[in-house]
């Protein structure tokens, strides 16, 4: 019985442990982007199972086009491809994930993630999982300790570090880090193998990294001259960033300032802004239920960049806390991304601009209230009959919540999105959604 009550009490304290070089998944992963370089003495190998579970009431409604003053023209046994599904007020489907971490030997830690239930596969999926060096036991030499002094280094599939906007965003189970109840119009997301390189310079992170620049890896080789699967080679993905952050007068002052790039001269299926498989957090909206749909990803919208493409974003986060009880916070996101599908010869653009403006309250910052203005402007190709076109999209967001516990979290939303430039005969002609959305979330 003794032993038994050992082992129990064992595995609750290592179930209870974290690791300050992997980012939390509650309350205190908020607001931190690259994991920073800190120091750890290792007493053996340790493992942390960890979770996060959301659920989000809808209360959405949306039209477009063939919407009429009565109300919709739905025929839900022959629906047209534009006419919009009737909305209710429910629950949708809720979300989880699971999480794996352990330090397997002095500054050696694995990270490993699966989505447990998602809107996009309702299965549990692997999302990936990485190997990240602080240090590297393993090869004894003087020079490789200096250097590991300053970097950290992470191999295996992982969150491809474009930008700054994917650490705050909603994933799957996890919408702990988002003050809204949903992502960018314009999602950057995907996981990808490869390797990454974070060297900390005082104030300053210099990130390169290369990748396979696929989520779904495969061995079809792409000629990027004739723009055809031939005879060429694999083509990998850059990534690069700069950023600055530091602390000013006396700490009252956060400032981190960045910009980043991705490219790839060709790929067999690229998913930057469409390698989510868990699905948006805007349940039903801009949806219709005929053959070849799908309610994923209501909300967003996919450019459709999947071969070639060079992408740009500057980021600038300012934090002021002027008092104990009250936080002013800033999140500016500025796009520019150009490419192509395998089909096209041509690349396209598409530019995306996002503001973000919490005061976030109490001691503790416990709760908050937040406005967000997110706009996408999209260069369309021409398909069939359809001339090529510049979709249009904005939308206005106004949320609050309230962090319970570290672990505990809830929020509402009202949300304002409207599509322009879109020809007639398509799903967003004329289109809006508007609503509120209500998520309890849980995160350990």
């Amino acid at each position: 019985m003794r032993k038994r009550n050992f082992f129990l009490a064992s595995l609750l304290m290592v179930a209870g442990m974290s690791f300050a070089q992997l980012r939390p998944t509650d309350k205190c992963g908020i607001n931190m982007f690259e994991t920073p370089k800190t120091d750890s003495l290792f007493t053996g190998l340790k493992v942390k199972i960890g979770g996060a579970m959301s659920l989000t009431y809808s209360m959405l409604d949306h039209s477009n086009s063939t919407t009429t003053a009565d109300g919709y023209t739905y025929n839900y046994a022959t629906p047209t491809a534009n006419s919009l599904v009737p909305l209710a007020s429910n629950f949708g489907l809720p979300q989880a994930n699971l999480y794996v971490k352990s330090n397997l030997a002095d500054g050696v830690y694995l990270n490993f993630e699966l989505y447990l239930a998602s809107r996009h596969h309702n299965e549990t999926w692997v999302k990936g999982g990485y190997l990240q060096f602080d240090k590297m036991p393993f090869l004894p030499w003087d020079f490789v300790n200096e250097i590991m002094k300053y970097t950290t280094i992470k191999v295996g599939q992982f969150d491809v570090n474009y930008g700054d906007a994917h650490f705050r965003r909603s994933d799957g189970g996890l919408t702990f880090y988002n003050p809204f109840m949903e992502n960018y119009i314009m999602d950057e997301f995907a996981t990808e193998i490869g390797a990454e390189a974070d060297v900390h310079l005082g104030d300053f992170t210099v990130v390169g990294a290369v990748t396979n620049g696929e989520l779904s890896p495969d061995l079809v080789e792409i000629d990027t001259v004739s723009n055809r699967y031939s005879n060429g080679a694999h083509n990998p993905a850059l990534i690069g960033k700069l950023a600055f952050d530091k602390k000013l007068m006396d700490d009252m002052l956060r400032v981190r300032i960045s910009g980043s790039g991705y490219y790839t001269a060709g790929s067999y299926k690229n998913t930057l802004f469409g390698g989510d498989r868990t699905g948006s957090n805007y349940y039903g909206v801009m949806y219709n239920a005929g053959p070849g749909t799908g309610t994923a990803f209501n909300g967003r919208y996919n450019p459709g960049f999947s071969d070639k493409l060079g992408t740009v974003m500057g980021n600038l986060f300012l934090k002021f806390k002027p008092v104990n009880m009250l936080a002013v916070e800033t999140f500016t996101t500025v796009e520019k991304a150009s490419g192509r599908s395998t089909k096209e010869a041509d690349s396209r653009n598409a530019n995306q601009f996002a503001q973000d403006v919490i005061l976030r309250l109490g001691a503790n910052e416990n709760f908050f209230v937040g406005v967000r203005y997110n706009t996408l402007s999209a260069d369309v190709a021409k398909t069939g009959t359809v001339d090529a076109y510049t979709a249009k999209i904005n939308r206005t967001a106004i949320s609050a919540g309230w962090y319970m516990t570290k672990n505990i979290m809830a929020k509402i939303e009202y949300v304002n999105q409207k599509y322009d430039g879109f020809p007639s005969g398509n799903i967003y002609d004329k289109g809006k959604f508007n609503g509120l959305s209500a998520q309890a979330a849980i995160a350990f």
